[in-house]
């Protein structure tokens, strides 16, 4: 019996052990890398002395973010800041890169890589550079494609090559390159709950007062109560008022260069926690630009930190919830019936 034993233990290892050999382990293991050269050395310290960084991709597109006073900065963008866990991202990514198989060497095969002239009309490939005070590069590189993961424990992988090589190479790293300066700054200017809003005072040059309240309770509804009478209102137009600094985004900004342009209005929001926001917009040409002020506590400090000194354009939407007007409000005629057809 115990040599049976023995030999049905023997015949189960055997075949578990074929199983493993077919089947495999499981997910694949990642390969080693971390013997990989890095391609800049001792980069993290010379980042310290970094001052302007640009991304060129083909041959209009030229991203430029500047150090000013210790902040990251877009010129393009009248030097509004940028967000700095995006720079910090690139620059942790350039010194984590590494060099893991060499690729082509010949130029012509380089456009296959992504990696072609970055100035060429069309191209897709980027040139990078981490520029310090003086203008000396402190890193360059040209990036093409990224390598697709097929296994969620391999790291990102992106073709790369040294300017003025013909060499590339396949690197480990994520570089986060983004050629278009608004996925570049802050675009967030306020993003308050609607249940908040308590009140609404807007006045347009010409035009008769209109405020706005809302009803007690938790579900209470943003009404017009002056003037005392109106015309039939739109609810979802009552809404957008009620909304109007939720996810409230800028799509462009410039610094606030005061009384530029016609006066539009000013609409002053009472909200809870002593709270209160002074929208003012003005126009010039076809755009509309509205600057921010709060009055408050802490929460009213934080907001005129950020908003202090710019002027910014909003989606029409916003622009008729920040100043609304009671002609914007009213409920559409429908249409004409139409007539009956002739006998």
């Amino acid at each position: 019996m115990k040599r049976r034993s023995l030999l049905l233990l023997s015949g189960a290892a055997v075949l578990a052990a074929g199983g493993a050999i077919l089947l495999g382990t499981g997910t694949p293991q990642a390969p080693d890398t971390g013997t990989a050269p890095l391609m800049f050395q001792n980069l993290a310290t010379r980042l310290a002395g970094a001052a302007r960084i640009e991304i060129r991709q083909g041959a209009n597109t030229l991203v430029v973010i500047r150090r000013d006073a210790g902040a990251w900065v877009l010129p393009d963008r009248a030097d509004y800041p940028v967000r700095p866990e995006k720079v910090r991202e690139l620059l942790v990514g350039l010194t984590e890169l590494r060099l893991t198989e060499p690729r082509t060497s010949d130029a012509a095969m380089l456009d296959r890589l992504g990696l072609d002239d970055p100035a060429k009309p069309g191209s897709t490939a980027a040139l990078l550079r981490v520029l310090d005070g003086s203008g000396n590069a402190i890193a360059e590189l040209v990036v093409g494609r990224r390598r697709m993961r097929t296994q969620g424990n391999v790291p990102e992988s992106v073709y790369v090559r040294r300017p003025g090589e013909s060499q590339s190479w396949l690197a480990e790293g994520r570089l986060p390159l983004d050629a278009d300066p608004q996925l570049w700054i802050d675009r967030d200017i306020a993003n308050i709950a609607r249940e908040r809003l308590l009140k609404v005072e807007a006045t347009r040059p010409g035009e008769a007062p209109l405020t706005l309240a809302r009803a007690e309770g938790p579900d209470g509804q943003l009404a017009v109560t002056m003037p005392a009478e109106t015309p039939p209102l739109e609810d979802t137009s009552l809404d957008e008022i009620g909304r109007a600094f939720e996810y409230l985004t800028l799509t462009e900004v410039r610094k606030d260069s005061g009384a530029a342009g016609q006066m539009l209005g000013e609409t002053r929001f009472t909200l809870t926690d002593n709270l209160a926001i002074t929208v003012s917009g003005s126009q010039d040409g076809d755009l509309v630009w509205l600057r921010f002020a709060a009055g408050g506590d802490d929460e009213a400090a934080r907001l005129n930190a950020r908003w202090r000194g710019w002027a910014y354009q909003v989606g029409a939407w916003k622009v008729k919830a920040l100043l609304p007007r009671l002609d914007d409000l009213k409920k559409a005629k429908p249409p004409p019936a139409a007539a009956p057809p002739a006998p």
